[in-house]
């Protein structure tokens, strides 16, 4: 099913000197146009459809955070604190010379996104954070911890709500050669762990606290169905960002862009284009 799903994938990468020149921060690059910057979920970046669609009419930059760069995983021995991390960005997308970019961010990489636009109100123009973190509700649990303690083959069913669709299943493909498989999933597990540095308890991260800084076009996209971050937290998102407004996505998961990519890619141009 996998072999339906045709992606271009990134077309170049800049390396980012940061954090006083300790770390090297991969940025994957694809498209022309306007400025957009994607930030990655949990498992490191996964360039799919999405972010193809997005590069027809926009240059997308796709920054990794540190650990989860191929060739590079002990950076993130270098970044101590989610502040730190925060301010890292920072630098990365300041020396990128990018002049006040859209910023669209998956999960974890929302939870990111909202902090740098609550810590610099002017560091974006728009912001559009899919099934964000950052946020707890006592009545609706986030279930991030299950990315660390459940089985393997559970994995899918938190993030999608069918993962038998064929992106799904392109995503969690592995190479069919048996050494390269074994490099891959060692990737991905690591790249894991480098962000539970940061994930969990994410709560005390203290975005909450901070959200109300952001001043932005805020475009709050949440799949209905999400197992990982209930879709109550959409409200709750929009409630604490002033500027905002909530498009649930019917028969979606956790990742809406990929379940539902025209659906979510039509709201997310229009809301650019606005």
């Amino acid at each position: 099913m996998s072999a339906q799903v045709v992606i271009k994938g990134p077309e170049r990468t800049e390396v980012i000197k940061a954090w006083n020149d300790q770390i090297d921060v991969s940025v994957k690059i694809a498209g022309s146009g306007p400025a957009l910057v994607y930030l990655h979920p949990a498992a490191g970046l996964y360039w799919d459809q999405f972010l193809d669609k997005l590069a027809e009419t926009h240059t997308v930059y796709a920054p990794e955070m540190p650990g989860t760069t191929f060739g590079n995983p002990y950076a993130i021995h270098k970044v101590d604190t989610f502040l730190d991390l925060v301010l890292i960005y920072e630098e990365v997308l300041r020396k990128l010379g990018l002049n006040r970019p859209v910023a669209i961010g998956q999960s974890f990489g929302g939870m990111l996104m909202c902090d740098l636009a609550a810590h610099f109100p002017d560091i974006f123009s728009k912001i559009v954070p899919l099934d964000p973190a950052g946020l707890w509700l006592d009545e609706a649990p986030v279930l991030t911890n299950k990315l660390y303690t459940d089985k393997p083959q559970n994995l899918p069913s938190y993030l999608f709500l069918d993962p038998s669709i064929p992106a799904a299943q392109a995503m969690f493909s592995h190479p069919a050669d048996p050494e390269e498989m074994v490099k891959h999933v060692a990737h991905m597990v690591w790249s894991l762990g480098a962000v539970a540095k940061f994930i969990w308890p994410f709560p005390d991260q203290g975005l909450a606290k901070r959200i109300h800084r952001i001043k932005v076009p805020t475009l709050i996209i949440w799949g209905k169905e999400d197992k990982l971050i209930p879709v109550a937290y959409a409200a709750e998102f929009q409630k604490r960002i002033a500027n905002s407004r909530v498009e649930i996505i019917e028969a979606s998961g956790h990742i809406p862009q990929m379940e539902q990519l025209d659906k979510t890619l039509a709201l997310v141009k229009a809301f650019i284009a606005s």
